[in-house]
């Protein structure tokens, strides 16, 4: 693919196929991605890449706990919950996918089920846990710089034909995570992506979030028209 395909063309995936991702595969994508810029050349990132039983055992630590109503004990803020415009667009996307899925409004059970997929890191073979150094963690260029390299992760692994899908569920339960990954006490943990082969018959795959217009969100200066 070239560069225009990759950021056409690339979409969040949800569902995925059982078929093992390749280790050196894996590597490969994580080596583009470091290739992704970060404030004075810090790098602050890290990877825990999980598959098979360890990340089975997150699956279910993750789901036991939420069920029974234990409180997130995610590591990085959360901030406050969304309101205007960003409040719409988090409801334009929900309402996207549960259409496309055929949850209706009021059917509650499909409605955890479908929440539940994301504390199963939407039951993809391969999840990438991205920390950073705790002694950064009082920098937000760090958060920057763990942004830019999951976004070059996520182009990377597009354009091998790999499907991605970052999200904050998988990584709620710290606790769970921190055990069945091995995460260094020196580490802040930030983000999972869920990552393998799409299931193209997975109907909330096909779903292409909406984006605002470049002029909506630029403003020129010093531009003649």
């Amino acid at each position: 693919m070239d560069y225009d395909q990759v950021i056409l063309g690339r979409r969040s995936i949800r569902g995925y196929k059982p078929d093992p991702v390749p280790k050196a595969l894996i590597e490969e994508i994580l080596a583009l991605a470091m290739r992704a810029p970060s404030s004075m050349n810090t790098q602050p990132w890290n990877f825990y890449v999980l598959t098979g039983e360890p990340l089975d055992r997150i699956r279910a630590g993750n789901t036991e706990r939420n069920l029974a109503g234990v409180p997130h004990s995610r590591e990085f803020r959360i901030g406050e919950p969304f309101a205007g415009v960003h409040r719409e667009r988090q409801i334009g996307v929900a309402k996207q996918l549960f259409a496309a899925m055929g949850i209706a409004r009021d059917d509650q059970p499909a409605r955890q089920d479908w929440v539940l997929r994301g504390f199963r890191q939407f039951d993809a073979p391969v999840c990438v846990i991205i920390t950073y150094d705790k002694v950064l963690a009082g920098s937000d260029d760090t958060a920057f710089d763990c942004g830019a390299v999951a976004t070059a992760l996520v182009h990377a692994a597009w354009s091998r034909g790999l499907g991605t899908v970052i999200n904050s569920q998988g990584i709620m339960q710290s606790p769970v995570v921190r055990e069945h990954a091995g995460i260094a006490e020196d580490q802040v943990i930030m983000k999972s992506i869920a990552l393998g082969w799409p299931d193209e018959s997975f109907p909330a795959n096909a779903v292409v979030s909406e984006r605002k217009s470049v002029a909506e969100a630029t403003t020129f200066v010093g531009f003649s028209d």
